[in-house]
């Protein structure tokens, strides 16, 4: 087997690792936690999904390969929750020493391509990063709502910290966050999340 091929398919193996990274987020009406493996992928179809809304035109495709990859890095760096602050402190250096460490097991142009493009949806500047990083903002918060807000009560998140951490969703796309506004309105009223 030539070296190309060994290390794709070594890198292959490595990624498979994401699925044993569990959020704090859980699956739709009061399921299990969910993966990191699971959260890429709802967030790619999303996207696709949902493209329509997109503030601006995007390549799809671009958008839905940075959903797929930009949390390989938590194999190693691990989740950090939204709202730990603490957590939120260390990420990038958790982050930048992992994307170096998983993403050298490929092919060297593979491997500078993965780079650019999770540089590029952590830079949030062009219009793909800016809608993938609003699916990664709307995935969980549908989720939540679909579970009544149970992780914003266990973590007694509050409507403040929902509000700046969801702000950006408007970015990348205007009108779902006009559906986020309404979903937070929502638990605001149901005493899901503290104001």
């Amino acid at each position: 087997m030539d070296k190309r091929i060994e290390r794709q398919l070594a890198f292959s193996l490595e990624i498979d690792k994401v699925k044993n990274v569990f959020r704090q987020t859980h699956l739709s009406n009061s399921g299990r936690n969910e993966n990191d493996a699971e959260h890429s992928w709802h967030m790619a179809i999303m996207a696709y999904l949902f493209r329509e809304y997109a503030n601006e035109n995007i390549d799809i495709t671009k958008v839905m390969l940075m959903c797929l990859i930009h949390d390989i890095v938590e194999i190693d760096a691990g989740d950090t929750y939204a709202y730990d602050a603490e957590g939120l402190q260390t990420q990038k250096a958790r982050e930048d020493a992992a994307k170096e460490r998983i993403f050298s097991i490929l092919p060297e142009e593979q491997k500078t391509e993965f780079l650019a493009l999770f540089d590029e949806f952590e830079a949030y500047e062009t219009a793909e990063s800016k809608f993938a990083h609003a699916m990664d903002n709307f995935q969980p918060l549908i989720l939540n709502n679909s579970n009544n807000g149970g992780d914003w009560k266990e973590h007694k998140v509050t409507a403040e910290q929902v509000y700046k951490r969801q702000g950006r969703t408007k970015l990348g796309s205007e009108r779902l966050f006009e559906v986020t506004e309404q979903i937070i309105q929502d638990n605001i009223q149901k005493g899901s999340l503290e104001k």
